[in-house]
């Protein structure tokens, strides 16, 4: 009978957790992102880095 008590006190730590998890993941796309972008030769500073006639 004791299965069916919910714990309240795991609820937030178990946010915690999933929130520093996402973050991480959040983090790691960027870096990955970031770096595509590097070797891709970032076209967005294209025009940057054009000289003007």
């Amino acid at each position: 009978m004791n299965d069916d008590v919910r714990k309240p006190q795991a609820s937030p730590a178990a946010a915690q957790t999933r929130e520093e998890r996402l973050a991480a993941k959040l983090r790691e796309n960027l870096r990955r992102r970031k770096a595509q972008a590097r070797a891709l030769g970032a076209p967005g500073d294209a025009a940057s880095d054009a000289q003007p006639d």
